[in-house]
């Protein structure tokens, strides 16, 4: 018996048999809709998946609208401060859901890493104008660690950095603002002064309306809440600082908001992390655009994602001695030729120029365990 060849057959269309493709069976196309129709809004809060945002801000329709994030943008960090193209049922009709599909180009990305040796990134918040820092003169002690870091990352995100000390009646935060003195720094003390280099700017003092004072225990001073509104007024502003300084408290009195204020351990004179979520809040009584991102509490606040010359570049009272610095000096203590110490003993840094050349190597040092004190915003 012969064998039969495939030449024995007549085959047709019918006859062929295509596995299923597990991954769909929708031809796969570069084009992407253009979403000409999309509402342009401000996220204001991230929860769980779900997006917040304000739509036609400032004018009779503003609106807050909850939507998804697209799949396209899965891999997208979305966060608070965020400008974000909107389809769907954009109305904010309550159970309505509508799908984020575009990121607006950011102005700025404030950002941070777990540590100083980690290199994945984590988005804070983003177009903000200003950063403020807050950190009480007592209860708990002030860190010269922390202030540094911010600024490093607010220099190196271009966000203008604010220091706000609050509690003074506490302590005196003379020697902190001496610190800072030789920076074109703008210092807010909860005794309605501020103090930049230069000068000193004395605002008037104008009582706390009791709507904004706190069942909690930490009381705000007389002009510290009209004066830093003051300096909001038309930007957005994110709060960054320790645990029991006061941020949610002056949030709460700024805004009108609700959020969870806690003190301080009297053991561990450590903080309670209250707020869990950024959420940005506008503030009333000021012009338009004027909104504060207040930020959760985070374990720490790393370097990893900043280059060391913006480091270097944040510490502007060392900046004329590190351009006399050789080639590729990396500022150390045992750096051969490094001007910085020679600056530094002649007074040119200011009264504070050792501490804050120390500081400095402690940043560029990443990092090393002395460091995590630093570090730590519960600390």
């Amino acid at each position: 018996m012969s064998r039969r060849t495939s030449v024995d057959y007549d085959w047709d269309e019918s006859d062929v048999r295509v596995r299923a493709n597990k991954k769909g069976s929708r031809p796969r196309t570069r084009q992407r809709p253009d979403y000409d129709d999309a509402v342009t809004g401000r996220v204001v809060t991230v929860d769980r998946g779900r997006y917040t945002a304000v739509v036609a801000e400032d004018t009779q329709d503003e609106r807050l609208v909850t939507a998804v994030r697209a799949k396209s943008l899965r891999r997208t960090p979305i966060v608070a401060g965020d400008m974000v193209g909107l389809v769907g049922d954009t109305s904010g009709a309550p159970d309505t859901l509508a799908r984020l599909v575009m990121l607006q180009e950011r102005s700025t990305l404030l950002r941070r890493s777990a540590d100083d040796t980690d290199p994945v990134e984590r988005v804070v918040v983003a177009n903000a104008d200003q950063l403020v820092i807050v950190v009480a003169a007592a209860d708990p002690t002030p860190r010269t660690g922390f202030i540094d870091r911010s600024l490093a990352a607010a220099y190196d995100a271009g966000i203008e950095p604010l220091l706000c000390i609050t509690k003074t009646d506490l302590s005196d935060p003379t020697w902190l603002i001496e610190h800072y003195r030789e920076l074109d720094l703008t210092v807010l003390t909860s005794a309605g002064q501020v103090q930049a280099a230069g000068g000193v700017h004395t605002a008037q003092d104008s009582p706390t309306p009791e709507s904004a004072q706190t069942d909690d225990s930490l009381p705000l001073e007389p002009g510290m809440v009209e004066t830093l509104r003051e300096h909001l007024d038309g930007k957005v502003s994110t709060m960054l600082g320790h645990s029991g300084v006061g941020k949610s408290t002056l949030v709460n009195a700024l805004t009108g908001a609700d959020r969870a204020t806690g003190g301080v351990n009297a053991v561990t004179g450590r903080g309670r992390h209250t707020s869990s979520s950024a959420l940005a809040l506008r503030v009333p009584d000021t012009g338009p655009g004027t909104w504060i991102i207040d930020t959760p509490g985070v374990r720490s606040f790393g370097l990893a994602h900043v280059d060391p010359d913006r480091i270097v570049e944040s510490f502007d009272d060392l900046g004329e001695a590190i351009a006399q610095c050789p080639k590729g000096c990396t500022h150390g203590a045992d750096a051969p030729g490094c001007a910085l110490d020679a600056w530094v003993e002649q007074g040119k840094a200011g009264a504070a120029g050792a501490a804050r050349l120390e500081s400095l190597r402690r940043l560029l040092g990443s990092g090393r365990d002395d460091e995590l004190s630093e570090k730590l915003l519960g600390s």
